[in-house]
């Protein structure tokens, strides 16, 4: 980690199924100095193109926390936010990272009902085109990249395997943790309902809990970057 971030808290974020490490890019500028941004880059995208992708969250985070405690360093204050696939993958991550020493003061989870809940409609088996408008429904936009037959060859096969692990998610243990979580949601989320999304409620011990909505549809954070920003900034606050 470079030595301008030292002392800086972490904002670890966990992408969405299809997405890569780029998408919260913008976000670095528009934390400032309130976080060191970091992301957690996941095989078959962007600079790790050519790696089989993941197909269940357990393994994906087992997997990537050697590489992610080594990019925090030692001791670093971090929050963690995950949106959708994000959020259940940035919850397994919480477990491991409390037994290897990294002091996570937060979870930030994003358009997902609490792990503990499956999804009823599901996107997994369906054949290419049919899989395609389910991930547009349950979505609310297509990606124009899926518009280019050659991008689409890339991208297809990371959305399914993203697709069928979050939909197959079990999580690792029954044990919620101990870190205060909040849970955002945009208003109009026809995926995830407020209730589901209170459920993370019960996936905590601590009695510091938050619910926060978006104007906006599942993807509402496509818009809302600083808002978003605003508020882990404002939870952050709380609990100094």
């Amino acid at each position: 980690m470079s030595t301008e971030y030292r002392g800086q808290a972490a904002l670890l974020c966990v992408p969405f199924a299809g997405a890569g490490p780029s998408f919260f890019h913008p976000w670095r500028e528009l934390a400032g100095d309130r976080w060191n941004v970091l992301s957690v880059a996941l095989p078959g995208r962007e600079k790790r193109l050519l790696e089989t992708p993941y197909r269940n969250v357990v393994e994906a985070a087992k997997n990537s926390v050697d590489d992610i405690v080594a990019e925090l360093g030692a001791g670093a204050r971090t929050v963690l936010f995950g949106h959708s696939l994000g959020a259940v993958l940035a919850y397994e991550l919480v477990h491991l990272l409390s037994t290897r020493g990294v002091h996570v003061e937060r979870l930030i989870v994003s358009g997902s009902p609490g792990p503990w809940t499956q999804r009823e409609r599901r996107a997994t088996g369906l054949p290419d085109e049919e899989f395609l408008a389910r991930v547009e429904e349950f979505a609310g936009f297509r990606h124009e990249a899926l518009d280019h037959p050659e991008m689409r060859e890339l991208i297809l096969p990371v959305l399914q395997a993203d697709c069928e692990m979050h939909e197959n998610y079990v999580p690792s243990t029954d044990e919620p943790v101990s870190v205060p979580i909040c849970s955002l949601r945009g208003d109009s989320d026809g995926l995830v309902t407020a209730e589901e999304a209170q459920q993370w409620r019960d996936a905590t011990t601590s009695s510091e809990f938050s619910y926060v909505e978006f104007p906006g549809d599942h993807m509402y954070l496509v818009d809302r970057a600083r808002q978003v920003l605003d508020v882990i900034e404002a939870e952050s606050a709380r609990g100094r």
